[in-house]
């Protein structure tokens, strides 16, 4: 089994499902419910969960949900050094979750914000690095994201980069986020980050236009399955098995932890995308991002 850092965000998901039209300055009935969260912690459980050697890094609070995250880091066995920071909050994110699944998310990074290289562990033995773009497009975690990336390829560890979201690449700037890809080595996006950051109105001429600098691209588009290719190669596609999703929440960081894997195994574009698409699978069909906190 490889063994895989992943480097990111660790929050705590406050899970708000509505069945009706939000009610704005007044009541609308919900269930609400939390969860572990942060991307990078998710897809680092998805890899755990389906038995893989993880390293997490992240930053905590000294709080009650940093009782709560860690903990289930712990449950699942997933590697990680001193998370916890005195003085500072941990992340937390409010999901509020519609009657079809989809997801809108108000995220508050806390300690994360202050990652930085010496969060990092020994490189030995890393057979891939994970980076979630809520780290790299975070300004107050930026430059110790970026020291992280330039150790990362020093150590010739095959980097794979989720931009996160449009509204956090907005926030960023976007002509400073594109000029990071060229670091990284897969960029797995979903199809609205993908044409954001291509300035194109397809996938396909964004796939072309996004190995201009990264050397292999996925697209992840939900119900569709996914797309991808790498430099001066065909586009290969990959459909999903149909599913009527419960909560979006965490599927893209899940279809990291089915690629990855696969990915370093046989370098198969096909095999990768479906192996991230049945493991995505499981994710829309459960509320949260992760698989349960009692695992098994």
């Amino acid at each position: 089994m490889p063994r895989i850092l992943c480097v990111g965000d660790l929050m705590l998901d406050v899970v708000v499902l509505i069945d009706s039209p939000i009610n704005y300055a007044s009541d609308t009935p919900a269930k609400i419910s939390t969860h572990g969260g942060g991307a990078a912690a998710n897809t680092a459980t998805w890899l755990s969960y389906s038995g893989h050697d993880v390293y997490f890094v992240a930053r905590t609070g000294d709080d009650a949900a940093a009782d709560a995250v860690i903990r289930e880091l712990d449950a699942w066995k997933i590697e990680h050094g001193a998370l916890r920071h005195a003085g500072l909050k941990t992340g937390v994110v409010v999901v509020i979750v519609d009657e079809s699944g989809q997801r809108t998310m108000f995220p508050d990074s806390g300690a994360n914000s202050g990652l930085s290289s010496f969060d990092l562990p020994s490189l030995d033995g890393f057979d891939a690095a994970f980076i979630s773009g809520y780290s790299l497009f975070n300004k107050a975690s930026n430059s110790g994201v970026l020291e992280m990336i330039d150790q990362i390829k020093s150590a010739g560890i095959p980097l794979f980069f989720d931009p996160a979201s449009v509204g956090t690449i907005s926030q960023f700037g976007k002509d400073a986020a594109v000029s990071y890809l060229s670091k990284m080595d897969i960029l797995l996006m979903n199809e609205e980050e993908a044409l954001y950051l291509s300035n194109q109105n397809n996938c396909e001429a964004a796939l072309v236009e996004l190995t201009k600098q990264v050397e292999t691209v996925v697209i992840k588009r939900g119900a569709a399955g996914a797309m991808g290719t790498s430099l001066n190669s065909s586009p290969v596609v990959a459909k999903a098995d149909a599913i009527n999703p419960i909560d979006t929440t965490g599927a893209g960081d899940a279809f990291a932890a089915g690629f990855i894997p696969s990915w370093i195994e046989n370098k198969e574009l096909d095999l990768a995308m479906s192996a991230g698409n049945k493991l995505a699978a499981q994710c829309v069909a459960i509320i949260g991002a992760r698989p349960s906190v009692n695992p098994q």
